[in-house]
């Protein structure tokens, strides 16, 4: 997720990332009942239903624009790509019944499987994708997400920026079975591109149908190609899923229907696990240990990095040694071993721990250490800022209201008075809200996170490249850092390719100060034993439903 996210993806929890609930915009267009079934379950057996919840409200599942790890992680499970992800994070052929690469490794022409159509019975065409791909590319109509596609397709910048029509993408569709697309340079993770949330396919009728303005704003203004459709959905309480009866697998999905409601507080959530009415649930620190020899226990990591990012137009963080100083001046060990207490690992780079690197080492392995806890360092960066800004405004962290980000915000605020005498406020927002502030660069310090979309470093460090500047990316712009990403995306020597990422990576961080790595997400959770079959992926969407199963 560029992006991102990734996953991000993602997030507050990955399951915790995604809810349901109860009582919202219903959709009659497919109600999840098959042709000679009864009661939702097959053989006209009982209704399986599997109840979660995510960690915080949904923002947005307009494909095209949204950019969080709860919404990708809703749409994944309502649409799908030419690819998915398998069980070991792998892309499976899915709309796509098959590939060929050419010897270049530029040209991929897909095949579309037969039997592939939308929720409303109409098929799944080649002429789909391409509408969908050129919409999110289109200067009119796209999101933070178009380059995770201009990026990579030939002329594909050249439309987003205006320059060109859509002629000029190298994106064909000999017939409705048929989609050709050209790379500007061999991509080795592309077809796990195709798998993620803005490669989906878009149907140009139903949209004009439905209306710009009310495009995925309700369940039934989404049309759905993938395992399960929305027939409840409310941004602020969940989504309630059901089986699509014209999902090409739809043999293969078990559970009939799932539930993901909107729970901030994993206080709450614990308390409804125990009482019966949810399935699977993430647990706050303070729990992990009384649970920890439960047979329901486990924990998991994901590609996921949450960050400190500092506010380059806000003062006092245009000045490059307060950065440096808040940067260094609280301990990530002692938030992730005591405050999170949940599998969660200290940061001290900013991509995150096990992305691929080289095929030896991770390209944390490799790009090493940058940003530690010094308190003499910050001290001595904070001196030498204020003879530089004079006296500091009041300060505040801007935090989403859910558990985790409480609570990573009132340790950074403990830390900051700790360490450096300062006293910051805490402005909490519910999560769209933090987005929607961050975005619009109302914010001086922000907790924010990134999901990886796809397994590379570009994934996470392309985000930063500063055109057109962006408020989640604290609005930080290096001319530098701009051509080593630049470069790195057209080389197609891999390992000079790795060694531009690692520098730009360093810049940023030890350079530039443009933000305080925290901590890799990892997660704690308690799972009933009659639900099995649940995949987590450590990039792009989280959660995998389709997999997903109920046992007696």
């Amino acid at each position: 997720m560029k992006r991102k996210l990734y996953f991000l993806l993602v997030m507050s929890l990955v399951l915790a990332v995604f809810l349901s609930g109860c009582g919202f915009s219903g959709s009659k267009s497919n109600d999840g009942e098959k042709a000679g079934e009864k009661d939702g379950g097959k053989d006209g057996g009982k209704e399986k239903v599997v109840n979660l919840s995510l960690a915080n409200d949904i923002p947005d599942l307009n494909q095209v624009l949204t950019t969080d790890g709860i919404s990708f992680s809703v749409l994944n499970n309502v649409m799908e790509g030419l690819y998915r992800l398998d069980e070991n994070n792998e892309p499976q052929p899915a709309m796509a019944g098959s590939v060929k690469i050419s010897n270049d490794k530029l040209t991929y022409t897909f095949h579309l499987r037969s039997g592939i159509n939308w929720s409303n019975g109409e098929p799944v065409t080649s002429r789909d994708f391409k509408y969908s791909w050129l919409r999110a590319m289109h200067p009119d109509t796209a999101g933070a997400y178009s380059n995770i596609l201009s990026d990579y397709i030939v002329g594909g910048q050249e439309f987003a920026d205006g320059e060109a029509d859509e002629s000029a993408v190298a994106i064909e569709t000999p017939d409705d079975k048929t989609l050709i697309v050209t790379l500007k340079t061999p991509t080795p993770f592309f077809l796990g591109l195709t798998a993620f949330v803005t490669y989906f396919p878009l149907n140009e009728k139903f949209i004009n149908e439905v209306g710009e303005d009310k495009f995925a704003l309700t369940a039934d203004a989404i049309l759905y190609n993938g395992p399960y459709v929305l027939t409840e959905y409310n941004q602020a309480q969940g989504v309630t899923l059901v089986k699509n009866k014209e999902y090409w697998d739809y043999d293969n999905v078990d559970v009939d229907k799932v539930t993901m409601r909107v729970i901030k507080e994993q206080s709450t959530a614990l308390n409804l696990y125990e009482a019966g009415e949810l399935d699977r649930v993430y647990l706050a620190s303070t729990d992990v240990d009384a649970y920890r020899d439960s047979e329901e226990f486990g924990t998991e990591t994901e590609f996921i990095s949450w960050y400190l990012q500092f506010n380059f137009l806000e003062k006092p963080f245009d000045n490059v040694n307060i950065r440096k100083a808040f940067q260094l001046a609280y301990d990530a060990e002692t938030l992730t071993k005591t405050v999170l207490n949940n599998g969660s690992a200290p940061a001290y780079g900013l991509v995150a721990a096990g992305v691929h690197g080289d095929g030896n080492k991770t390209f944390r392995e490799l790009s090493g250490d940058h940003v530690k806890m010094d308190v003499a360092k910050a001290k001595e960066y904070l001196e030498k800022g204020l003879a530089e800004v004079g006296e500091l405004p009041p300060l505040k962290i801007l935090t989403a209201d859910d558990t985790i980000a409480k609570d990573t915000a009132i340790f950074l605020q403990s830390e900051f008075k700790k360490n450096l005498g300062i006293d910051v406020q805490i402005d909490t927002k519910p999560y769209s809200g933090r987005l929607d502030a961050m975005r619009a660069s109302e914010f001086q310090m922000g907790i924010s996170r990134w999901g990886a979309d796809y397994n590379d470093a570009m994934d996470i460090l392309s985000l930063w490249i500063g055109e057109p500047l962006r408020g989640l990316r604290g609005n930080y712009y290096n001319e530098e850092y701009k051509k080593l990403i630049e470069s790195a995306l057209v080389e197609a020597d891999e390992a000079k390719r790795l060694q531009m990422l690692i520098d730009a990576e360093k810049l940023m961080l030890v350079d530039d100060g443009t933000l305080g790595p925290l901590y890799f997400e990892g997660k704690a959770y308690l799972q009933k034993p009659h639900v099995k079959g649940v995949i987590i992926h450590p990039y792009g969407a989280s959660i995998e439903l389709k997999t997903i199963k109920v046992v007696e």
